[in-house]
């Protein structure tokens, strides 16, 4: 699949400090101790509605931990999918009377637009569900043939004798490690997020479905001996990252309301095709975004789009210091004033700029440089430019080279262009 044009990362002098972030696994800080690769994998979209301002909280967030691990030397190998057949995708077409590859295709290149007008650094590998079935059927096969996942009789399926696949979660001791979550918050989530506990003849309520067999009126593609079906959700993202990265990997990454079930599904599954554990170093994710109350998501409608806000005049940077505005582990609500704050630190910040001597560039690059390091704590970062801005625009500091230093700075680091 076709990712989008990844912006530019300026050259800086020196280089940033080792970083550290939240794992939720451990519930704790951790410094990332990469190989020679950084693998990074961040669940993508599922395109059935635009960019709102919840999904781009959390690709800006990877977005700046990609670049704080490539100004410390790091070499990065960055992963997303694309869920680009799915039941919601399914639902909205059948609702709005459309195609839904029409759907999936038209959303999807929505989101490169977004992604491009924020200065998002592009995948390594873009990859949609679609075009990894090959892959996804050797993974299912695979945990059938290993004993680790059973097939399961569909009485509604379109063909004879045609069975979903399970993975058997009773063979995996490692299953609740990621989100640490009881039984019964487990079975809550399951059902609330995809899940289908209450499928009859499953050995266990959480058991996740590997491969769905196919149903009239639904899209299906080829599964060799498992039959003519569709994937389930959590295992492309298994099959992908065990693909592409290896286990295991560095981070794995997305919203909180993927720690279960889907990360936690995702990680089992990669340990049970792989004999590996664990499947990520790290799980990394951002918090929920909200709005009126809600956490902004397409099922509830709530949405604040950046294509909207686009359309309407607004900066992309402005958009993304707004987004960097707010710790990536804290839960905010959007408000107009949250625009407006952006709006007006963007001016000031190339007010700053545009002075002909400015305060020495060196101090505030080296605290910016700290503070992306130190848990991606951007609000922070802002705050020291808005200090040297602030001071560049009274006049103080006479260095002519230390406002080229500084919008490099902002770049590389931060991803707003100046």
């Amino acid at each position: 699949m076709r990712s989008w044009p990844s912006p530019h990362i300026p050259d800086l002098p020196g280089a940033g400090r080792p970083v550290r972030v939240h794992d939720t696994a451990r519930g704790e800080l951790v410094t990332l101790e990469p190989g020679p690769v950084a693998g990074l994998y961040v669940c993508g979209i599922t395109p059935y509605d635009a960019t709102h301002l919840g999904h781009a909280a959390t690709y800006v967030t990877f977005d700046v931990l990609q670049r704080a691990l490539r100004d410390a030397g790091q070499e990065v190998r960055y992963v997303q999918n694309v869920t680009d057949v799915d039941d919601p995708l399914l639902a909205r077409a059948v609702r709005d009377g459309v195609d839904w590859e029409q759907l999936a295709d038209r959303e999807t290149e929505l989101f490169r637009e977004d992604m491009t007008a924020l200065s998002v650094l592009a995948p390594d590998h873009y990859l949609g569900v679609t075009e990894s079935i090959g892959l996804i059927v050797d993974a299912v096969t695979r945990l059938l043939a290993d004993g680790a996942a059973y097939r399961l009789e569909a009485p509604d399926a379109s063909q004879p004798g045609g069975a979903d696949v399970y993975l058997d979660i009773s063979q995996r001791p490692g299953f609740g490690a990621v989100s640490g979550a009881s039984r019964t918050e487990m079975l809550d989530l399951f059902g609330e997020r995809g899940g289908d506990p209450d499928r009859e003849g499953k050995r266990d309520p959480l058991d996740p479905l590997l491969w769905r067999a196919e149903r009239d009126g639904e899209p299906a593609w080829g599964g060799g001996t498992l039959g003519s079906g569709r994937p389930g959700w959590h295992i492309e993202c298994t099959a992908i990252a065990v693909e592409h990265l290896g286990v295991p990997f560095l981070v794995q990454g997305g919203g909180s309301d993927l720690v279960f079930p889907h990360h936690e599904m995702s990680a089992v599954q990669g340990c049970a095709l792989t004999g590996t554990r664990p499947f990520a170093e790290v799980f990394v994710h951002q918090a929920m975004v909200g709005l009126d109350g809600e956490k902004m998501s397409k099922s509830k409608g709530n949405l604040v789009l950046v294509s909207a806000l686009r359309e309407q005049g607004v900066d992309p940077m402005a958009i993304r210091l707004a987004l960097l505005d707010h710790h990536y582990r804290t839960e905010w609500e959007w408000t107009q004033s949250d625009l407006l704050t952006a709006q007006l630190r963007l001016a000031r910040w190339r007010a700053g700029l545009s002075v002909n001597g400015a305060p020495e560039a060196g101090p505030v690059v080296a605290a910016l440089r700290e503070r992306v390091a130190d848990d991606l704590d951007t609000p922070a970062a802002l705050d020291l430019v808005d200090e040297w801005a602030r001071a560049a625009i009274s006049g103080h500091g006479d260095d002519p080279v230390a406002p080229g230093l500084v919008a490099r700075a902002v770049d590389r680091l931060l991803g707003v262009r100046l």
